[in-house]
This record gives C-alpha cells, sequence and structure tokens, in this order.
C-alpha cells in the first residue's frame, strides 16, 4: 500500500516540473525550514530542487517521497501570480 502512495505522489509532482515551489521541511528540534525554488527534475526514489539562489548557499536539494509521505516534508506548487496551486499533504 505504500508502495502505491509514493508511486501516487511521484506521479502528482511530475506535471509541475519546471514550475516554483515552496518546501517546508522538519529540520529537528522543532525547527522549521522553509525554501523556494523550481522542481528540476522527478527520479524513481527522490525529487530535486534547484533553489533560488539569492536566498540559499545550496543550489540543490533533494528529497524522497517517504518524506512527502510521512510529513517531513510539505511541498507547495505555486501560480505564476505566486498564488498556491496544489499543496502535497498525505492525511
Amino acid at each position: 500500500m505504500a508502495k502505491n502512495a509514493l508511486l501516487e505522489i511521484k506521479r502528482s509532482m511530475e506535471p509541475h516540473v519546471g514550475q516554483k515551489i515552496m518546501l517546508r521541511a522538519n529540520g529537528g528540534r522543532r525547527k522549521t525550514i522553509e525554501r523556494s525554488g523550481v522542481l528540476e527534475e522527478t527520479y524513481p526514489s527522490v525529487f530535486i530542487v534547484k533553489l533560488d539562489q539569492e536566498q540559499h548557499a545550496f543550489k540543490r536539494v533533494s528529497y524522497s517521497y517517504a518524506d512527502i509521505l510521512t510529513e517531513s516534508v510539505e511541498v507547495t506548487v505555486c501560480n505564476d501570480d505566486g498564488q498556491v496551486r496544489i499543496t502535497y499533504i498525505q492525511h
């Protein structure tokens, strides 16, 4: 069942490659990390985000689809207007 959920998350992210996204990740010790960038690529187990250069020291980060499933990472895809289009959260 979890494998189907991971595949469903991957498939739902694939059409958004190249679009701006917002990431909210659990940083441990009650710390939340918020990042923004472009969904660069999806792979079978992970997805790559190219971060906005002026805001972050790193160029790219990767997360697994399991991070979304376990609610360690929340991914929000944005419109060109900056409005939220879709939020991937497993309930």
